[in-house]
Order: C-alpha cells, then sequence, then structure tokens
C-alpha cells in the first residue's frame, strides 16, 4: 500500500496530462477529471483514475491539483455545490498550478481556509516540453509548511521549485515570466526577420547566437519552430494573451511602468486578433513577417 497521498486532477489539457502522468510514475495515486473524455481516457490508459466530476475526484484525496486556463476557470472548479471547496474534506491541499491573476490566488485561499482547506498557489514556466520531461519551474506562493509538505510532489514535476511568498505571490513571479518570455520571443522573432533578409543561413546563425549572450531558454526550446515554420500549440498565443492581461494590470495596481512590456501585449493582441490566437506563441514571428511586408 503506498504512503503517497491520494492525489485529485482538475485539468488535463497540453500541460495537465502530462503532469498528471509524472505523478501517476512517481507512484501516487491520482484521479482525475476534465471536460474531455479523450483526455480521461488518457489518463486511464496512464494508470490514472478517471473521475465523471470535480466533486467525485476531490472527495478522498489527501491533495487536490488544479491545472485549468485562467482565473475563471479556476473559480467555476473550486466554488459552488459541485466545486471544490464544498466537497474537498477539510484538511485537504488545494494547489492550484494554473496561470491566474494573484487577486485570485489571494481570495481562493481566504475561502478555502473557511473550509479547512489549505492552498498553494504554484504556476509553472517550461512549456509542455518542461511537462512532459518533468523538469518544470514551479513558482510557489503560500504557507513554508503546507510547501514543505508539497515538495516530494513538486519534484515529481519539476526541477527548479520555490516558495517566493505568501499567497499570491507564486503568481506575481509567474507574470513577470511571462512578460520575459513574451519579450524575448518577440525579440528573437525579429531577429529572425532580420538574419533571413539578410541572407544568412538561418541555422548556422541562430546556433551561434545560442552560444552566447543571447542564449536563452527561450532560443533553444523555439529554434526549430523558427526555423520550420512549426506553430503547433505547445503554449497557445490565446493563453499568453491572458497571461500579458495579467501581468500588466498588476503593474498597474502596483505602480510598476511596463513600456517594453506594453508593445508587446500589444503585438500579441494584433496576433490572436488575425486569427492566430491557436498557435504556439512562436507564432509571433509571424506578426513580424507581416509587418516587414511578407504574406502570411
Amino acid at each position: 500500500m503506498s504512503t503517497l497521498p491520494k492525489v485529485a486532477w482538475i485539468g488535463l489539457g497540453i500541460m495537465g496530462s502530462p503532469m498528471s502522468e509524472n505523478l501517476v510514475k512517481a507512484g501516487y495515486d491520482v484521479t482525475g477529471h476534465t471536460l474531455e473524455r479523450d483526455k480521461l481516457d488518457r489518463l486511464a490508459a496512464s494508470g490514472g483514475t478517471a473521475a465523471a466530476s470535480v466533486a467525485e475526484a476531490v472527495r478522498d484525496a489527501d491533495v487536490i491539483v488544479t491545472m485549468v486556463p485562467a482565473s475563471p476557470q479556476v473559480e467555476a472548479v473550486a466554488y459552488g455545490p459541485d466545486g471544490i471547496l464544498e466537497n474537498a474534506r477539510r484538511g485537504a491541499l488545494l494547489i492550484d498550478m494554473s496561470s491566474i491573476t494573484p487577486q485570485t490566488s489571494v481570495d481562493l485561499a481566504a475561502a478555502a481556509k473557511d473550509k479547512g482547506i489549505r492552498v498553494l498557489d504554484a504556476p509553472v514556466s517550461g512549456g509542455e516540453a518542461g511537462a512532459i520531461e518533468a523538469v518544470l519551474s514551479i513558482m510557489v506562493g503560500g504557507d513554508q509548511a503546507d510547501f514543505d509538505e508539497a515538495k516530494p510532489l513538486f519534484e515529481a514535476l519539476g526541477k527548479t521549485i520555490v516558495r517566493c511568498g505568501p499567497h499570491g505571490s507564486g503568481q506575481t513571479v509567474k507574470a513577470a515570466n511571462q512578460l520575459i518570455v513574451a519579450v524575448n520571443i518577440q525579440a528573437c522573432a525579429e531577429a529572425v526577420v532580420f538574419l533571413e533578409k539578410s541572407g544568412v543561413d538561418l541555422a548556422a546563425a541562430l546556433d551561434v547566437l545560442g552560444g552566447g549572450l543571447a542564449g536563452s531558454t527561450v532560443l533553444a526550446r523555439k529554434k526549430d519552430n523558427f526555423l520550420n515554420r512549426d506553430f503547433r500549440p505547445g503554449f497557445r498565443i490565446d493563453l499568453h494573451h491572458k497571461d500579458m492581461g495579467i501581468v500588466t494590470d498588476a503593474a498597474r495596481t502596483v505602480g510598476a511602468v511596463l513600456p517594453v512590456g506594453a508593445v508587446v501585449a500589444q503585438l500579441v493582441a494584433g496576433l490572436r486578433a488575425q486569427g492566430d490566437g491557436g498557435l504556439d506563441h512562436s507564432a509571433l514571428l509571424r506578426a513580424v513577417e507581416r509587418l516587414s511586408g511578407a504574406q502570411v
């Protein structure tokens, strides 16, 4: 009999499916719920258990993990008669790994406390590849004791695991992460168009750039996307648009000025308005190409 906590996993999307499967591989008893039948079948095939509802999934869980797109979805699965707070047992630990507003995390922690449920906000960075390889960066907000309890579970999902402060801190750091990633992708996209228009061997150029100060995880992860114009979603423009809204709103609240971030947020919004919201965020290259006169 496993001594590991029983886990309920809510949300089996591009990130949630491989992450939940990594917990199964690590020996956790995982019961999952999501809206797509094929994702439930995938979890069951990996050794997990499919649940027909949020309430069914969380009822006997020691730890509940949510991995859904945005604040409204977190609120939908957390609140209400069929939600987590009404159906989880007292003493359970709720770990929200979605990327949402810091205030949503603070409010959730307060509401859960009234039900005797502990909460950590623990958004991640690393994309689909990082989720599959279990090398995610996990930024956590909440109480130290709850973080210490959750650390072994996090270690089955990622490599860089840091408590950043009280409730909402993980989401604040994730917002900063998304700002850096978006600006980095935009810079890489502009460099790609500049290099190609200059007649340089693009593959060779990206290799040498990756080995110098211009190198980054973004360039390493997205180089093939740029070279092959492969924009199958690992992290969709729609979601990065949501995240840029979070960071610009949060920055306004605290009085931080983000001039470059604001420009990139508008470029992301423009790409989405042109119908590319379902593509990977490396598709920012398409926006630069359009601005440079290409028909894409």
